[in-house]
């Protein structure tokens, strides 16, 4: 991954695109058009910060990635030039170095980097469904993964992939598993109106700095197509004890930066956290494009004064 040319990320096969790293397949319909379109109207004004920043001249941070190089729709990139941080090739000059890998299981070591550097994100080598629900278990002693030979009720059986949107509900129990997939406890996340709702929180340096509910239509609660995204602030939807759970499933897992997936469970009102993702794309497409700009000023500011505050 990341040649000179974004076309090198993708390829054609059978009618549909192809992401080459995660094997993902994307179908070119209008909904992908409206997307990138949207997209595109948030990437002008980042560019205009970028611009601004290189003219100011003052000294700036370096920050380099390894094994790969962030596209401009994954949220790092935005939030590294709105901060303030410029991006390098040579990982053992910059001042921050963080692992970029879309994969679900790495193996990358940290490679060579100077004293003081900030080191991001190398400590997160997993971040399959079953590794989620077991760090989430330690954090939180709340279990989310259940045995499907044994469990009776309904639960959820997911791919243990990063990004795979492919959840289906069950009635338990099974007679056998599914290799490659995991399974959980349905979590009741219906909100009025007939929609569940995601709690994606943001990290920077492992603690929560904005969440984006995502509403979407109940019968499509695994898909990632919402009808509203709303911006808003971790205090509004946590309490502190729920913040300190996710600080600790975030140091459990490895993750310095990147965003989580939390459901709240309507019966019991806990949270359970289902997602991580280390290498997160945002913000959401269906969040107008004000919040857009908020959100990344947001965790740019974070990310500048936990990372990247000016060189003097």
């Amino acid at each position: 991954m990341s040649g000179r040319l974004w076309t090198d990320d993708f390829k054609l096969e059978a009618g549909a695109i192809l992401v080459k790293k995660t094997g993902h397949r994307i179908v070119p319909d209008l909904a992908l058009a409206h997307s990138i379109f949207t997209w595109f109207c948030f990437y002008f004004f980042v560019q205009t910060w970028r611009t601004s920043r290189l003219l100011t001249g003052h000294k700036r941070p370096t920050m380099a990635f390894y094994p790969d190089k962030p596209r401009p729709w994954y949220f790092i990139w935005s939030v590294m030039h709105v901060s303030g941080a410029r991006l390098v090739d040579d990982i053992s000059t910059a001042d921050i170095v963080m692992q970029f890998d879309d994969s679900t299981e790495t193996a990358n070591e940290v490679p060579a980097v100077k004293p003081g550097a900030h080191v991001l994100n190398f400590g997160c080598t997993d971040i399959s469904k079953s590794r989620v629900s077991a760090a989430f278990e330690k954090a939180s002693g709340e279990s989310l993964a259940v045995d499907p030979t044994t469990f009776a009720g309904r639960m959820v059986e997911k791919s243990e992939m990063n990004a795979a949107h492919d959840g289906r509900i069950l009635e338990g129990p099974l007679d056998a598993p599914v290799e490659g997939k995991t399974y959980q406890r349905l979590i009741d996340n219906e909100i009025p109106g007939g929609l569940v709702e995601d709690l994606r929180c943001c990290l920077v340096g492992g603690s929560p700095v904005i969440v984006f509910r995502k509403r979407r239509p109940l019968d499509r609660r695994f898909l990632n197509e919402n009808v509203q995204v709303l911006l808003d602030e971790p205090r509004n939807c946590y309490s502190q004890e729920e913040i300190k759970i996710i600080e600790r499933f975030a140091a459990e897992i490895g993750l310095d930066w990147g965003g989580v997936d939390v459901l709240r469970d309507r019966a019991s009102g806990k949270i359970f956290i289902v997602d991580a993702n280390k290498t997160d794309m945002g913000p959401p497409v269906a969040l107008k494009l004000g919040a857009k700009l908020r959100a990344t000023r947001r965790m740019a500011r974070a990310f500048a004064e936990k990372f990247a505050s000016k060189k003097r």
